[in-house]
């Protein structure tokens, strides 16, 4: 059982349970900035001509956007896809087949239109979304495209450092956990998909090696190792912190081994003393929806939804605070494409949650 919806039982035990808690917020609440968003999103980011988006609104480096914004758009597609029972990925999907090459030493995406250097970390999000479509829908396209992205993946691990993925193909210089935390999920998706050892594997392979190299002794994980210098880039982004809680959470889920599942509930705790700060979470939208992500699995294991209510409060403190005339969401002042995709996955999740009287 995975995370996107919960089962009714379990929602309206924690309506009985936790009371007035998500009651300042209705599904329909949700439902409504959903589409609000994703109107915003027709309007002010497609690139009709060319089926493309735009990076922002205002100034534009490109005519077009890179691939990091379309990596969020397509998981929140996902997620309202799921909600609507409409084909919305579709659209995005068109977009990022344009970012498709073939190039040596195997297909993936490249992070622009145009002749570009491939990331990995772009890669995995797109097959983790891809993969959350196969579980749900059950086309094999999904499976396919995800299972071409992870050989591709493959190709940016090494030694170097002990082992772990490179964050660029072309510059390979540091090793992150934005890198390696998705190379993981990915990896367990299709192991739980196909029952490969192999997927499993690579899984542990990746999960030990980043623990062991990006982990902090209060649990929260560090940006980056240099490969030349084996120094630490110290930053932390909750991102991080939540792909690695979500593996976590999956290896319990997979594995039974009980160790995992306290791992998961150390960094649970350890994310929100470090990131809720006075009343608020970071201000990048999709920097917080893959933490999100994390605490929803644990959610599934623990059904505490008492731990995540800060993610509520917060929703609904961006919905209040950081809107513009024109509804668009951002702290920013061109507000852009990654921080709609981003708070529109979180009312998503949240909205599938129903937590809440609709």
């Amino acid at each position: 059982m995975r995370y996107h919806v919960a089962p009714v039982m379990l929602s309206l035990f924690f309506i009985s349970t936790l009371g007035n808690c998500f009651a300042q917020t209705t599904k329909q609440e949700y439902l409504k900035r959903i589409d609000v968003i994703e109107q915003n999103i027709q309007k002010y980011f497609v690139a009709e001509d060319r089926g493309l988006y735009l990076e922002n609104i205002g100034k534009h480096e490109k005519p077009y956007s890179y691939l990091w914004p379309l990596c969020a758009l397509i998981q929140a597609k996902n997620e309202t896809e799921a909600l609507k029972k409409n084909s919305g990925m579709q659209p995005v999907i068109k977009a990022i087949d344009q970012y498709y090459t073939k190039e040596s030493p195997a297909p993936s995406y490249q992070s622009y239109v145009e002749k570009s250097s491939r990331f990995y970390d772009d890669n995995q999000w797109i097959a983790i979304a891809y993969l959350n479509a196969y579980e749900r829908t059950k086309k094999k396209i999904y499976f396919d495209k995800a299972k071409e992205i992870y050989t591709w993946l493959l190709t940016g691990y090494d030694e170097k450092t002990g082992g772990g993925l490179y964050w660029k193909e072309d510059e390979k210089t540091s090793k992150n956990t934005c890198s390696n935390g998705p190379n993981i999920l990915v990896s367990l998706e299709l192991y739980q998909a196909t029952k490969e050892k192999k997927y499993l594997d690579t899984a542990l392979l990746v999960y030990n090696w980043t623990n062991k190299n990006l982990r902090g002794n209060d649990g929260i994980f560090y940006d980056a190792i240099n490969v030349s210098s084996l120094k630490i880039d110290s930053a932390v982004y909750t991102y991080n912190t939540g792909t690695m809680l979500e593996s976590n959470v999956m290896l319990y889920q997979i594995t039974k081994d009980v160790k995992y599942l306290k791992e998961a509930k150390l960094i649970a705790t350890a994310a929100e003393k470090r990131f809720y700060k006075n009343g608020k979470l970071p201000g990048h939208y999709w920097f917080n929806a893959v933490l999100l992500r994390g605490y929803l699995a644990l959610y599934v294991v623990e059904k505490d939804a008492s731990r995540f209510s800060f993610f509520i409060d917060d929703a609904n403190r961006v919905w209040n605070n950081e809107r513009d005339d024109r509804n668009l969401l951002g702290r920013e002042s061109d507000k852009t494409l990654l921080s709609q995709a981003g708070i529109l996955e979180i009312y998503a999740r949240l909205a599938a949650l129903n937590l809440t009287k609709s």
